[in-house]
């Protein structure tokens, strides 16, 4: 906190994009506390200095993880997101930012890929039917940008990622682009979904409305019910300290999850 305190002192910002997180699921759900600690608890603070620095607007970078979570990557950014809804209106306007995979982002499965075929195979993939979306990293930043130009604060956005991408059929096209041939030349290999992991993601769940903005490629997202901000402050405050008293993986887990639903009853967490 002090550290950030100070950042925020000497550079002032107006604008705070908040990209910095934890995102890569299997290691998450290994270690959820980590997820706490950074991607909640990180998130919290930094909003919180946001406000008392006087920022013009915020940014949260969210993930269509945080759709009906099933892992803690998923639940740490509907954590997130919920601190955006439930953000009073001042100043400062609040937002959030959901969409999927970044083409060529750091874990991703595109230079991954392309890493596994340089060295001759096998490409490893979980599931035969998994899909995912992308978008390249130009459109999310453009995208990102105008959304949080657009924002009138405690505002949800999902950006229009197009169709779900075939794992199998992209790992296929990125062998065949390089002269080779799939199954022959490189082998593909299953090996199973990692913990955590769903064979498809959405952008948005059943109990939201995607709302049309100026924007043809932005939507705003609308849930019925609200947030309590207090109520929100003392739930992350109670997950903080229980996953610094020594808690199990599996104990911080299930907390996580807890504070999600308690927090939101519309929401669903799914096993």
């Amino acid at each position: 906190f002090h550290r950030m305190s100070k950042a925020f002192e000497q550079t002032q910002p107006h604008i705070v994009f908040h990209a910095a997180a934890y995102k890569h699921v299997p290691i998450l759900e290994e270690n959820p506390g980590e997820a706490v600690r950074v991607n909640v608890l990180g998130t919290w603070v930094l909003h919180r200095l946001a406000q008392q620095f006087g920022v013009e607007r915020f940014i949260l970078i969210s993930s269509d993880k945080a759709v009906n979570p099933s892992n803690v990557l998923g639940l740490s950014k509907r954590m997130g997101e919920m601190m955006i809804s439930a953000a009073p209106h001042g100043a400062m306007r609040s937002t959030a930012v959901r969409f999927g995979n970044v083409l060529g982002s750091r874990g991703s499965v595109v230079p991954t890929f392309a890493k596994q075929i340089e060295m001759g195979g096998p490409i490893t993939l979980t599931h035969a039917d998994m899909t995912r979306y992308f978008l390249s990293i130009a459109e999310a930043v453009s995208l990102v940008i105008q959304a949080a130009a657009i924002t009138q604060g405690g505002d949800i956005y999902v950006l229009d990622m197009g169709v779900p991408v075939s794992i199998a059929d992209l790992a296929q096209r990125m062998i065949r682009a390089r002269g080779l041939r799939p199954g022959r030349d490189i082998a593909i290999e299953y090996v199973g979904p990692r913990p955590g992991e769903k064979l498809s993601e959405e952008l948005v769940s059943d109990e939201e409305e995607k709302i049309p903005t100026d924007h043809q490629s932005i939507f705003r997202i609308r849930r019925a019910g609200g947030l309590d901000s207090a109520q929100l402050d003392q739930r992350i405050d109670g997950l903080v300290e229980f996953t610094g008293n020594g808690a199990t993986p599996e104990a911080i887990r299930d907390e996580l999850k807890n504070c999600v639903s308690s927090l939101d009853l519309s929401f669903v967490v799914r096993q």
